[in-house]
């Protein structure tokens, strides 16, 4: 299944946008529950994936999620611990659960990092434009495959 996407609500409003924003999201295949292709030809850095993860106004993930980041004071705790997550989850599975578990369930509250279209409540400013870009994603990736 090929999809673009978007973001909503007020997440959009504290990520940092870019020039790659202004392009269109190429097509993404999902099997199963899963996107098994990574989103770009450069291997995602799990430092830089852990910064995105740990960082307030970027990936916003400790919001939600509790996680191995113990420099990070008041972590969240209405998502699962992120601490196992590579042992959870595939590569494909971390995959598509960034860049939009909505696929996965429809009601969840985790936003959609990687998706443009089908959204509500999204800013004219932000439009068009995903939370993380694809090498962000890929990051993100590879931090969580280390958490085992």
């Amino acid at each position: 299944m090929n999809w673009q996407g978007a973001i909503a609500g007020g997440m959009m409003m504290m990520a940092p946008w870019s020039s790659f924003a202004q392009q269109p999201l190429p097509a993404i295949n999902i099997v199963g529950d899963a996107i098994p292709q990574a989103l770009t030809s450069t291997p995602g850095d799990a430092l830089r994936g852990r910064a995105i993860v740990a960082n307030r106004q970027q990936g916003l993930c400790l919001l939600c999620h509790t996680g191995p980041i113990p420099e990070e004071r008041f972590q969240g705790n209405l998502a699962p611990d992120l601490s196992g997550a590579g042992s959870r989850w595939s590569e494909g599975q971390l995959r598509l659960r960034i860049a939009d578990a909505q696929r996965l369930n429809p009601a969840s509250i985790m936003p959609a990092y990687y998706r443009t279209g089908g959204l509500v409540r999204v800013g004219a400013n932000w439009q068009g434009k995903p939370v993380l870009d694809a090498q962000q994603i890929e990051d993100v990736v590879a931090f969580l495959l280390t958490l085992k």
